[in-house]
């Protein structure tokens, strides 16, 4: 596995990372399998991919504590990211609260789940319009200067909102949805990272599993079938964009996933995909992408495609797009 520099901090982490949100929760694409999910992990240090990112909220702390299983006895091998931010609202469902004040408290619970003294990457998992960012950074500063920190992160933030926690702590990634799908980071953040020099860690780089997988045969409880392009009828328009895709990765003698990573990876030296799953073959599907190389040729006629196909359909709800700081 090659390795990609975090940002300027001279720390080089796996080109490639690893989502672990479905690992321990049946709500994140499906039945999840804690023994194949901790197989996985381990082949995941097998293969070089020691960039791991969970959140407090998967499965409301679960997915921590079994990446722990797994963490502790190989603690300087990986490179763990966690995010704080959404807490049960009481209903079943989580509300936003990046408050300065329940920040250390938040980060004390993580460590304690994961088993360890120090998070490596620390995200704030979504920006609050009520909440100053230079406020909530400053209180996540204090943890990397009280050593339970090593480096901070934000996830779904503007261009405007990276520059204003940049000027109050170096910030050395920027978390969001990235795909042959949802592109709009080329618009202003991605040349923003680029600019402050911020790496932009990709999630959802396959389209959730609309380019590989996914289809209206949704488990109920799947959270996609509250996204709209996963309703029955867009999935349909896409389906154009999805088969001209696939027809590229197979005569290239590739798979459609690996040419959905490899497409990132060619965009910036430090944008690091983090393509998310708790099976083995997908794990082992992914990684492969990183010795993967697009031709000019390769990358114009995907260009040609995606101009031809626009991709119908949002990609979160209502609610959802609201959270989003942009």
């Amino acid at each position: 596995m090659q390795t990609r520099e975090l940002g300027r901090t001279g720390q080089y982490v796996s080109a490639l990372g690893l989502g672990c949100m479905s690992m321990a929760s049946d709500y994140a694409y499906g039945p999840s399998d804690a023994g194949e999910a901790v197989a996985t992990l381990h082949r995941a240090l097998d293969l070089g991919v020691t960039l791991w990112d969970t959140a407090d909220v998967y499965g409301f702390g679960a997915n921590e504590e079994l990446l722990r299983q797994v963490l502790v006895p190989n603690r300087k091998s990986i490179f763990l990211a966690t995010k704080f931010g959404f807490v049960a609202d009481g209903a079943g469902g989580t509300r936003l609260d990046v408050r300065p004040e329940r920040i250390a408290a938040a980060c004390d619970a993580s460590l304690q789940r994961l088993g360890i003294d120090t998070i490596d990457l620390y995200y704030a998992h979504r920006i609050d319009p009520a909440v100053p960012v230079e406020e909530m950074v400053g209180a996540m500063a204090a943890l990397v200067q009280a050593g339970k920190v090593r480096y901070l992160g934000l996830s779904e933030a503007s261009a405007a909102s990276l520059r204003r926690a940049e000027a109050t702590h170096p910030i050395a990634a920027l978390q969001s949805e990235y795909s042959l799908f949802t592109r709009d980071v080329e618009a202003d953040v991605l040349p923003a990272c680029h600019e402050l020099g911020v790496s932009l860690v990709a999630f959802s780089p396959l389209g959730r599993g609309l380019l590989t997988t996914a289809g209206p045969q949704l488990a109920a409880q799947d959270l996609r079938r509250s996204m709209p392009r996963f309703s029955e009828e867009l999935a349909d328009a896409n389906a154009p964009l999805v088969a001209s895709l696939r027809a590229v990765a197979t005569e290239k003698g590739i798979s459609v996933a690996q040419l959905a990573l490899a497409w990132l990876l060619a965009k910036d030296e430090h944008l690091i995909p983090i393509p998310g799953t708790k099976r083995l073959r997908y794990l082992e599907e992914n990684a492969a992408a990183a010795n993967v190389r697009l031709t000019a040729v390769d990358q114009h006629r995907i260009a040609t495609l995606l101009a031809a196909h626009p991709v119908v359909g949002a990609r979160y709800n209502e609610g959802g797009l609201k959270l989003v700081n942009r």
